[in-house]
């Protein structure tokens, strides 16, 4: 067993940690994406014990019964592949994240003539991108965000802010020419910005990146002279751009006369968060310049004429979409089907599929869903401990505990402990009620359901959570404790 790497994105690269944990195999990548990889391992503590391998731009590899060949696509980080993979029963070519341009500022793809010729050699199936399944146009070039920002930048006064995604060397590499041309400094905000240029640099990915000034020098320098790359385009609230609105950074912050200007796409999901981050950025009288006001961003992902030359050029007998949700999965097979590829299925995360011999299957199911990191724990998303924090986050908590003696006779009023539920602070009528419905509730049991501690815990929680239900219409999680007491100790 292997794990392949195919590109550098931060976000993919945070899980290698845990994956490697799992898998405890070697580690296969190229030179941009290793160093990135070495960090996180080195911040994980387990970088003396994992074997990670660095191959090189276009190389090859060898897995069990697998030969393995990086092929080399344009995407939005550096070294973007797709994979080569050599089967007993058949070539699969598996896209990864790429697009087509003409023009990349870093790197070089694999030409038309070098994708052609590797579908005239003969491809089972085709694993590919569907990000951008629903675009009817070419996602363009990183030349033409280059002459916009170029020419943007030029005409803004004041301190200048451009966020995008930190993985984006080519991006990067763009802000330092924007900022050389127009005699401003590059300051760095936020660790992703100063690991990915370092990454960059050490692998010859950005030979005339400029001196920069520290956040603290940056204070000093007039505010026209500043261009400030940071983290945050997608309003995460600990990312540099985040503290900046907020005023809690300690050395940089933006006045009127400002611009932010946001080289990236809202990722579907976050359009609250980012619309909160712009208030507090249009509150400090801030202009703002997204990709719907100037030409400052493309995507890393195919449209689909870029979809359609890919299979024209690979040919394969199968398609297997990926990178997507249903419906840009389900919209991709039906596209590949349109352009004459025989077999296509759309997966759902978890499908085992088998692809020869025989027609394409799924054969089995793997388990799947997402997992988050809960204190030191790494637990699914929908576990139980999740849900139960969850439920007492909207609906609160209430504990009635009653003491009875061995004849189930109430001894006294019960004790009842709430949190986090309306109408329960202080002296409050809603608590009388409750032991009202108690007492009457337990007045209506015979002697053998007083006796029976599960029946009556059962009937005193029923009744409680739907009086507090019927008050204020929260659905608390309720937990009552019967608390028997023998007549020698009463």
């Amino acid at each position: 067993m292997a794990l392949v790497l195919t590109h550098g994105h931060e976000d993919h690269i945070g899980a290698v940690p845990y994956l490697w944990s799992k898998l405890r195999c070697p580690i296969y990548a190229t030179p941009f994406t290793a160093e990135l990889v070495k960090g996180k391992l080195a911040e994980a503590g387990i970088l003396d014990e994992v074997t990670l391998h660095v191959v090189p731009v276009g190389g090859s590899l060898d897995a069990g019964c697998f030969r393995v060949t990086y092929v080399p696509l344009a995407h939005s980080i550096p070294e973007g592949h797709g994979l080569k993979i050599e089967t007993p029963h058949g070539v699969v070519f598996h896209t990864g994240d790429w697009k087509l341009d003409d023009e990349p500022q870093i790197g070089v793809p694999s030409s038309p003539a070098e994708l052609d010729k590797l579908g005239d050699e003969g491809v089972l199936a085709m694993i590919g991108d569907s990000t951008n399944v629903f675009n009817s146009r070419r996602s363009g070039s990183e030349e033409s965000v280059k002459q916009a920002l170029l020419d943007l930048v030029g005409t803004l006064e004041g301190r200048v802010v451009i966020t995008t995604f930190a993985s984006n060397a080519a991006r990067l590499k763009t802000v330092a020419e924007v900022a050389n041309r127009h005699g401003r400094k590059i300051v760095l905000a936020g660790r992703s910005m100063h690991r990915i240029v370092d990454a960059a640099r050490k692998t010859g990915y950005l030979p005339d990146w400029p001196q920069t000034v520290s956040e603290e020098e940056a204070k000093h320098l007039p505010r026209n002279k500043v261009l400030l790359l940071c983290t945050g385009g997608q309003g995460e609230p600990r990312a540099a751009l985040a503290r900046i609105a907020a005023g809690d950074h300690r050395h940089l912050s933006l006045a009127s006369g400002d611009t932010v200007i946001f080289s990236s796409k809202i990722i579907p999901g976050n359009e609250r968060v980012l619309g909160r981050l712009m208030n507090k950025l249009a509150l400090l009288d801030v202009d703002i310049i997204t990709e719907r006001d100037a030409d400052i961003h493309v995507s890393g992902h195919p449209g689909r004429p870029e979809l359609k030359r890919m299979y024209e050029w690979i040919k394969p007998q199968i398609a297997i979409p990926v990178h997507g949700e249903a419906r840009h999965l389900k919209r991709h097979a039906a596209f590949a089907a349109s352009l004459g590829v025989k077999q296509t299925l759309a997966p759902k995360n978890g499908d085992i599929i088998r692809l020869a011999p025989g027609p394409v299957e799924i054969v089995d199911q793997a388990p799947s869903g997402r997992l988050i990191l809960d204190g030191k724990l790494v637990v699914p998303v929908a576990c139980e401990s999740m849900q139960a924090r969850r439920r007492l986050m909207e609906n609160g908590f209430l504990a009635v505990v009653l003491m009875v003696d061995e004849d189930g006779a109430p001894l006294g009023d019960a004790e009842i402990i709430a949190q986090g539920i309306p109408g329960m602070e202080g002296d409050s009528t809603l608590e009388e009620d409750l032991h009202l419905e108690i007492d009457k509730n337990m007045s209506r049991l015979s002697r053998n359901d007083k006796m029976d501690e599960k029946r009556l815990s059962e009937t005193i929680r029923i009744a409680v959570r739907r009086m507090i239900r019927t008050q204020t219409g929260k659905n608390p999680q309720v937990d009552v404790r019967v608390v028997q007491f023998e007549d020698e100790l009463v």
